[in-house]
């Protein structure tokens, strides 16, 4: 079985804060922590999906998403094969485990209320990017097996010198980014996390 997801980063800037939203899994035996989105319909345009997988989830309508004003399609080309190519923040394949997934992460604005409990989701909630960072290094298995890249990438490409935002020391900064594939970022100096996407 092979699955498509869109998926969000639902940003906020908050007193000089980056806060972003999560959810509580509550699905059996998936309980975890977890970013808004989900599976893709069949032929569904992607940012369609976003934003029907958000609202379903959360109650939040996204308003904005990072990358959409690239969007292109081929329709009136031909009507019985049509494609529509854009530019997420990043993209995940799983390399191993019990289901194979292909998924495209946005970074988004979105206005409304949370609902009390979503699509197979609850407590939903702003959260700040340190506090985040501060659950990926204590425990990162309480996200998501897939989110817990997302979020690796979205907070190791969000190291800039010019924040606002205090993180990490140099250590945890090392402990969290260096995997097989990016032992270079052990010797990044202590750095700050600027807010992602768009301002």
């Amino acid at each position: 079985m092979f699955y498509v997801n869109a998926r969000a980063f639902i940003e906020r800037h908050n007193n000089d804060n980056t806060e972003i939203v999560i959810q509580n899994r509550n699905k059996k035996n998936e309980e975890s922590l977890e970013l808004p989105g989900g599976r893709l319909e069949l032929f569904e345009a992607i940012l369609d999906g976003l934003r029907r997988e958000v609202y379903e989830e959360t109650g939040l309508s996204v308003v904005e998403v990072g990358g959409s004003h690239k969007r292109i399609d081929t329709r009136e080309i031909n009507p019985y094969f049509e494609v529509e190519c854009l530019e997420p923040y990043c993209v995940y394949q799983t390399i191993k485990g019990p289901v194979d997934s292909i998924g495209m992460y946005f970074i988004c604005k979105a206005e409304g209320k949370f609902l009390e409990a979503g699509d197979e989701t609850n407590n939903i909630r702003w959260e700040t990017v340190d506090e985040i960072y501060r659950i990926m290094l204590e425990d990162p298995r309480k996200f998501s097996d897939v989110d817990r890249g997302g979020l690796k990438y979205y907070l190791k490409h969000g190291l800039e010198s010019n924040s606002k935002m205090a993180v990490a020391s140099h250590n945890s900064v090392s402990t969290l980014l260096s995997t097989p594939l990016d032992r270079e970022e052990e010797n990044v100096p202590a750095t700050r996390l600027k807010p992602l996407g768009p301002s």
